[in-house]
């Protein structure tokens, strides 16, 4: 590692069952990464059935999982998105006639909170097919590219990553880069490249490392015989004179996906009419290998030979695009974004602390409010599918929408919501993640969340023949053209720069100079579907809709946190329940966060006029609206403020002598009360009701004859008025006799 940090590999000491296997290390994460593949092939699998797994155990943090069973269960969506990454960058480099169904698993066997385990993961990977005989034409690895301080830092500290305004994981062979992914704050198109190009330098250090222990092998110098496909030569040739033509005319048509599907279709299924059924089913899966790659060639060689795109467009030219805001009157926001045949309907909820994700990691921990979910139900192809649980696929692209608008998301002081956006597909041919972000920026601005930008995306795809003279870089790609061609690079942000971006290559000798003409393209589409996007919003709206939860914060101070909620959060229920409105309280350093929500403004008001009597502090001489708690034998005891009680005395309720308390007060009661007195020693308050009400005229008069007071002398200053028999140096003691 550049910063000298240590990055090793082992092998021949765990797993030693497994077609290959071994630890990678830096620090104290540690990763196992096991290989197996199948020496049996189905006969009629024209693919290669390829699983990678990453799993985190919480030993390796010394943590118990969550949960009533309190073990690993389903694949956290972190654990998912790495396993994406890995599969993504390993698929592409096993041999195209290979197979055999093959399992990589990885496991966090442990793990320290300040290294991130996933830019290790397919290192480890690699290292397990390069070490066993499983054909793979590796190595590669990943690394994580972050700036920090405008400093390009390899695998930076978690604790670093706060201050990073670029988060980028690059997978590259020695040669090649082949997957890229990550979230930027609007950075150009040039620094894009500069990062790939510093993460391709790191990796090629890694690679050279796999190759040095793969040498040191035997197994590995020894990779597997296989035979997983039966050919017909004189088939394949056949088909490729008969078809290659009426496929090129297809592509030529400049039909819609469904029309052209069919009549690909049709091209296939008349073929397979001119033979026996016996002999139909006998070489049915050989037909449909070699029309496959009839078809795929003749799609290729239109592009490149004619500059048009089998839908009729150009090669930089975006498909027509309407949307729609405001389109479901119930929720908070919405909108419709359509572009060619693929459409979104994008839905934005705005909820308070209490809704935001818990994230429960054996390595990452805390909350999350801002969550992103993605569904792309089968109808949306037109197409019949099992519905189960959400697919990984549906996970990352939905994780990819989500870096793209993160970066504009005001932060809490501006935005006190959490905020969940679910991209619902109705209709797909490409890119309908991009759809989403499109779909997103509408519904968030139709809601009033005050994002600093819009946001777009486009999906770029690219076209190569054999010998890399020709290529075509294609704007807004179809399915069919990411199906078929060499590239699916998907680029979102702003006017002022790039937000996230997500590429898979899938050809060796991608130059850095067709990547630059791709950003550039992408730059001009990107600008493009922004402008389209503003026809119909171009801000937030100034206010959020009327059935919207509204939230207003106050910040009060920490040692007051306790008072507010109350013993068993009795106070905080009783103001919830007495406002008709919900509160939740965070601590950030020295000050609790306050949020008040309700759907009207006086509910919001009343609460804080509670919470506002609660952090105030009593101050002598002020008049207070108390509230009558309980009856005592010489006073009542009078809550002026929420958690403030102080003593009503029986001789400060009336000017008037008062026998019993309860002729007066009762319990529960308000009272005007004035505070006289805080006990220095023990803050005990003094209260008084007397002092507010006017004194009766003739007052002083009236208590001198309730008691029966005299006129009193002074006897100390007057010698004649002293009772005879007292001498001078003698006080005067009226309870005792004169000495004789």
């Amino acid at each position: 590692m550049p910063d000298g940090r240590e990055i090793s590999i082992e092998t021949g000491r765990l797993a030693r069952q497994a077609d290959g296997a071994v630890i990678v290390k830096q620090g104290k994460t540690m990763l196992l990464a096991t290989v197996v593949s199948s020496k049996e092939v189905n006969e009629d699998v024209d693919f290669l059935p390829l699983t990678v797994e990453y799993q985190e155990k919480y030993a390796a943090t010394g943590r118990f999982p969550g949960g009533f069973f309190k073990r690993e269960a389903r694949p956290s969506e972190y654990e998912i998105l790495i396993s994406r990454l890995v599969d993504r960058a390993l698929r592409p480099l096993f041999p195209d006639d290979y197979h055999a169904e093959t399992q990589v698993l990885i496991t966090l066997i442990s793990g320290d909170k300040n290294d991130a385990p996933d830019a290790l993961a397919a290192l480890a990977a690699s290292a397990a097919l390069m070490v066993s005989d499983i054909p793979f034409n590796g190595p590669i690895s990943e690394v994580r590219v972050a700036r920090i301080e405008g400093q390009l830092i390899i695998n930076p500290p978690i604790d670093k990553m706060e201050a990073a305004d670029l988060d980028v994981i690059v997978a590259a062979t020695t040669k090649d880069i082949i997957m890229v992914e990550g979230e930027m704050k609007e950075i150009s198109e040039a620094e894009m490249l500069k990062v790939l190009k510093f993460a391709h330098d790191h990796i090629k250090i890694q690679c050279q490392a796999q190759h040095e222990l793969a040498g040191m092998i035997e197994k590995a110098a020894n990779k597997r015989e296989y035979s997983h496909e039966t050919n017909d030569e004189e088939l394949k040739e056949r088909m490729y004179t008969e078809l290659y033509p009426k496929c090129y005319e297809v592509a030529g048509l400049g039909t819609a996906k469904q029309q052209r599907s069919e009549l690909f279709n049709k091209i296939l299924e008349d073929f397979v009419d001119t033979f026996q059924e016996e002999e139909a089913v006998e070489k049915a899966s050989m037909i449909k290998r070699y029309y496959h790659n009839i078809e795929k060639e003749a799609v290729r060689n239109f592009v490149l030979d004619e500059r048009k795109r089998i839908d009729g467009r150009k090669l930089d030219e975006i498909r027509p695009i309407w949307s729609e805001v405001d389109y479901l009157p119930s929720v908070h926001g919405s909108a419709i974004f359509t572009r060619g045949e693929t459409q979104a309907l994008v839905t934005v909820t705005l909820g308070t602390k209490l809704d935001s994700q818990v994230i429960d990691g054996a390595v990452f921990e805390g909350k999350s409010d801002f969550i992103l979910h993605y569904n792309f139900p089968s109808f949306s192809t037109g197409e019949v599918r099992f519905r189960g649980g959400t697919s990984r696929r549906e996970i990352g692209h939905g994780n990819l929408a989500l870096r793209a608008l993160k970066p504009v998301i005001p932060d809490s002081s501006i935005n006190p919501y959490t905020i969940r956006v679910v991209s619902d597909i109705l209709e797909s041919n490409g890119s309908s993640s991009m759809a989403t972000v499109c779909g997103g920026t509408l519904a968030l601005m139709d809601a009033g969340v005050k994002i600093e930008k819009p946001v777009s995306g486009i999906a770029m795809g690219l076209i190569t023949n054999k010998d890399g003279s020709k290529y075509a870089v294609l704007s807004d790609i179809l399915g069919d053209e990411d199906h078929l061609g060499d590239m699916d690079f998907k680029v979102t942000g702003t006017r002022d720069g790039i937000t996230a971006c997500q590429m898979d290559i899938k050809v060796d000798g991608l130059s850095y100079e067709i990547l630059e003409e791709a950003l550039a393209q992408a730059l001009k589409g990107r600008l493009h579907i922004l402008n389209e996007i503003e026809k119909t919003i171009s801000t937030p709206r100034e206010d959020y809709k009327p059935h919207v939860p509204r939230i207003e914060q106050m910040t009060v101070p920490k040692e007051f946190i306790g008072a507010i909620i109350g013993p068993g959060g009795k106070i905080i229920q009783e103001i919830q329940a007495t406002t008709n409105s919900t509160i939740v309280i965070e601590e950030v350093g020295e000050y609790g966060i306050v949020d008040i929500v309700s759907v009207d403004k006086e509910s919001i008001e009343a609460a804080k006029e509670k919470i506002k009597a609660i952090i105030a502090i009593p101050e002598i001489g002020n008049t207070y609206r108390g509230k009558v708690k309980s009856i005592i034998t010489f006073g009542a005891i009078v809550e002026i403020l929420p958690g403030k009680e102080g003593l009503l005395h029986i001789s400060e309720i009336d000017w008037r002598r008062i026998a019993n308390v309860e002729d007066v007060l009762k319990v529960g009661d308000e009272v005007d009360v004035k505070l006289l007195e805080i006990d220095s020693k023990n803050g005990k308050l003094k209260l008084s009701r007397k002092q507010l009400l006017p004194k009766p005229e003739g007052y002083q008069e009236s208590r001198r004859r309730e008691k029966g007071d005299k006129p009193q002398r002074d006897y100390r200053n007057n010698r004649d008025h002293r009772p005879k028999g007292d001498s001078d140096n003698r006080s005067f003691r009226p309870d005792r006799p004169p000495r004789s």
